[in-house]
């Protein structure tokens, strides 16, 4: 493609172009991964509350004697559970060749709705950066420290 025809594609061309060459790594790089939701997740935690005050209680910690012991619970019991789910999501991971082979995908349509949600997903990442981008000079301004509190104020001697 030569610049002109570049630069006639607009300015969502090199979106296209990650998005073409993230999608050229897919067989190496993209992996399925199961996720539970919905009342899955509520059981999961429901079973890990119980557990955890089932075995604090066991060691005479009870939410009578501890006010806030229920929030300690819940959050473990989310630890916990995202542990579990975490885990096996790693452990069953799908690359896009057995995804599509189990879908019957012969003509790879997966990969093109990909890279389509690619494409629209960096152009509106690249929308959201523009939209902040005026005011990000003076953000990383006051993130530096002052030039007088680094001792650089005028005639400080590092003019070289």
């Amino acid at each position: 493609m030569s610049d002109k025809d570049a630069t006639l594609l607009g300015p969502s061309s090199e979106p296209q172009r990650v998005a073409e060459a993230i999608l050229r790594r897919a067989p190496q790089d993209l992996v399925f991964l199961m996720r539970f939701l919905g009342e899955s997740q509520h059981l999961l935690q429901v079973h890990f509350r119980d557990h955890i005050a089932a075995g604090l209680a066991a060691r005479g910690v009870t939410r009578e004697r501890h006010p806030f012991l229920q929030a300690f619970i819940d959050s473990h019991a989310t630890e916990l559970r995202e542990f579990v789910y975490t885990g096996m999501s790693l452990s069953r991971q799908f690359r896009i060749r057995e995804i599509e082979e189990l879908t019957g995908d012969s003509f790879q349509v997966l990969r093109m709705d990909i890279w389509d949600a690619l494409v629209a997903n960096i152009e509106l990442a690249e929308r959201r950066f523009a939209e902040e981008a005026d005011a990000l000079p003076a953000l990383i301004a006051s993130l530096e420290p002052s030039r007088a509190a680094r001792g650089e104020g005028e005639g400080s001697g590092d003019d070289g």
